[in-house]
């Protein structure tokens, strides 16, 4: 059963249900993304909203940033702060992208911010994400809280996110993703992302391989920029791993996080440095290691309760589906693995295939139901290019039947990987769980 959190002093009513609200956004701007912030902080300035909360971050980058969030959010609650987080996509109810202490909001509570944004707008388009992103804004408004956490969805300087000034801005990593929107460099995208720095503010940023882009943009406007491996940096052993910063601050003993996968230490990493920026919000490292070890994060490297070995990771561009090899190269199982996958048509399908292909036996090839996923004939089509065999590859009529199928297909020793994208791990998570 969902839990939530209920909005109160709501003000403004609405007879729509929540999935009336979700159909009636996706009618309203002609294209799915249109970046920019000329219409979304027009509306947002007819809002008139008190400030979001004391102190505000905002997450960018390429891979990680759900991860990141989920983190500080369970970190920061275990210290007893207030905290609400948007993040996008979901993956199974809208209601997972507006959190309030950890908890999912109502459907009543979204319906009525939906209503309120929709009377500020009058009559301005706004896409689907730009809605949901002002909802939330209003949401949190209403709330007297210590942190909000953001999550960028596209890009930075021109995603709707951008609008709010960020105390302490994050960037995860940067790496090819969304070519069609942001560029096909790193050093293009690196500048795109590094728009949600602010001047004379602190930067974190969660990968020692920074593009000359986002180190220039942080000089110009006179940013601390933070960075893993100069600034701060982790060492592991089996059992435990500690953290280390320039500052001469080191934290022994720390758990092994929650949330499965070799990126993740590095991710926690980062999320350890922005906390030690929270002047106003101190944790110890009691908090940090029970943060760690509650953090829920879902799709990522999730592993079904049914007892199936089925595997659900939302990795969907060749930077996530290396950082999924990592880790399933370290954790090898006996038997073998079959991968459930689908990606949508737009993503650099052969660099996700050839990220994974030494690490799976047998491939289980679906398209999640959306206009943009690729047809298992085109993924079969790329796989065979990559140099896997044909008698490797099935293709099925939805991913549902292609999960169950490699669950039967499987003995105690062998695992399943569902992966590519987070329809597709929504669609077999949705058979599963």
């Amino acid at each position: 059963m969902k839990s939530h959190v209920t909005l109160q002093g709501c003000g403004c009513d609405s007879n729509k249900s929540l999935p009336e609200w979700l159909a009636y956004l996706e009618t309203l701007h002609p294209q799915e993304i249109e970046l920019g912030l000329d219409r979304v902080r027009e509306v947002f300035q007819r809002q008139s909203l008190p400030p979001l909360a004391r102190n505000t971050i905002v997450v960018a980058g390429t891979n990680g940033k759900g991860s990141t969030i989920a983190m500080l959010e369970s970190i920061l609650l275990s210290a007893g702060y207030s905290v609400g987080s948007y993040t996008s996509p979901h993956l199974n109810y809208y209601n997972e992208r507006v959190r309030i202490g950890g908890i999912d909001m109502d459907d009543s509570s979204l319906c009525r911010a939906f209503s309120r944004v929709e009377y500020a707008r009058a009559g301005t388009s706004l896409s689907y994400f730009e809605f949901g992103t002002l909802a939330a804004f209003d949401i949190f408004s209403r709330h007297k809280l210590d942190i909000v956490l953001l999550e960028v969805g596209l890009g930075g300087r021109l995603d709707a996110v951008n609008i709010v000034d960020a105390d302490i801005s994050v960037i995860t990593n940067i790496d090819i993703d969304h070519e069609e929107w942001l560029g096909s460099d790193r050093e293009i995208i690196g500048a795109e992302k590094a728009g949600v720095m602010r001047a004379q503010h602190i930067t974190v940023f969660g990968d020692s391989d920074v593009p000359q882009s986002v180190r220039d943009k942080a000089k110009e406007q006179n940013v601390q920029l933070r960075i893993l491996g100069e600034d701060f940096d982790f060492q592991r052993d089996a059992s435990a791993w500690q953290w280390t910063s320039n500052t001469g601050l080191v934290i022994d003993s720390l758990p092994k996080p929650a949330l499965a996968g070799e990126c993740q230490f590095s991710n926690a990493a980062m999320v350890i440095d922005v906390l030690q920026q929270l002047a106003l919000f101190p944790v110890d490292s009691f908090d940090i290691a029970e943060g760690l070890e509650k953090t829920q994060c879902r799709g990522r490297y999730e592993a079904a309760e049914d007892g199936s070995g089925c595997i659900f990771d939302v990795a969907h561009n060749p930077a996530s589906a290396e950082a999924l090899a990592k880790t399933l190269a370290a954790s090898p199982v006996d038997g073998v693995t079959r991968m459930v996958f689908g990606a949508m048509a737009d993503k650099d399908i052969e660099a996700i295939v050839l990220a994974l292909t030494g690490l799976v036996d047998h491939w289980f090839l679906a398209a999640p139901a959306i206009p943009r996923a690729a047809e298992p004939a085109m993924l079969e089509m790329v796989c065979i290019s990559t140099g896997i065999a044909k008698n490797r590859l099935r293709q099925f009529d939805s991913v549902a039947i292609a999960t169950e199928q490699a669950i039967r297909d499987s003995a105690g020793n062998d695992r399943v990987v569902v992966c590519g994208s987070f329809y597709t791990v929504a669609e077999a998570m949705r058979q599963r769980l």
